[in-house]
């Protein structure tokens, strides 16, 4: 049942509904109706408070260790994105490197998108990220396996569950951010925060992905320096290349 909900929803962004009624058509859904009833209203308080107008476009951000999800926001007029909210991911799997096959029990770690809004899904709501992505492919063993998600339910094997009140938010945000015309709404997801503090850490925890995780910060930093999205490429041996949009 969940993969057949999960086929189904992508069909539905893969055939173009439109940004006019994507928003309506997600609130046919029981959850996602009570989701906005009980919601919606307070962060649209929430975002007057933080001077983002509720045109906007919607970036994730996930950190492993720190088992955080972050949204942030940016105004269709603005060019830099603003830190929104932040949200705990209330259960984990595997341990700080990167997803190479099925059944590794890993979070992936790299630069994804939201590729499935599911409203029936058996984790309450879920927001299925693109993994595996082009790198995932080239660097990545046999089965690689799939259905990534950011969900409610908080159980996971692989995935980034939040509780189902903090993902009827998240879910919220990632509809209106569709419905504004957003396509691609990216995931960067991250072992930690990639700082001078957060490398030592991380090549003390694991040298062994010390040059994908270097790769990972050259992505991160981009971000942190600017604010603003990079244009995210991969190379023949499955490297993350960063770009101005």
């Amino acid at each position: 049942m969940l993969k057949r909900n999960l086929l189904l929803f992508a069909l539905t962004l893969s055939i173009g509904v439109t940004s006019q009624t994507f928003k309506a058509t997600q609130q046919k859904a029981a959850r996602v109706k009570s989701a906005y009833s009980e919601k919606w209203d307070g962060l649209k308080m929430d975002l007057a408070k933080k001077g983002i107008n509720e045109n906007f476009e919607l970036f994730l951000r996930v950190f492993k260790a720190d088992k955080v999800v972050e949204v942030w926001l940016k105004p269709k007029a603005e060019k830099e994105y603003k830190l929104f909210k932040t949200y705990a991911i209330c259960a984990s799997s595997g341990e700080l490197g990167p997803k190479r096959m099925q059944g590794d029990g890993q979070v992936p770690e790299g630069f994804y998108s939201i590729a499935v809004f599911n409203p029936y899904s058996s984790y309450y709501l879920s927001l299925g990220v693109s993994y595996p992505n082009a790198s995932d492919k080239i660097i990545g063993k046999g089965n690689l396996g799939g259905d990534i998600m950011i969900h409610g339910n908080c159980v996971t094997i692989g995935c980034m569950p939040l509780t189902d009140m903090y993902i009827k938010e998240v879910y919220i945000l990632a509809v209106e951010a569709r419905n504004n015309g957003q396509q691609t709404i990216q995931v960067h997801i991250f072992p930690t925060k990639m700082d001078e503090k957060g490398m030592a850490f991380l090549v003390k925890e694991n040298a062994k992905h010390t040059d994908f995780w270097k790769n990972l910060k050259t992505g991160y930093d981009f971000f942190e320096q600017k604010q603003q999205l990079p244009k995210v490429s991969v190379d023949k041996a499955g490297h993350y290349l960063f770009s101005e949009k």
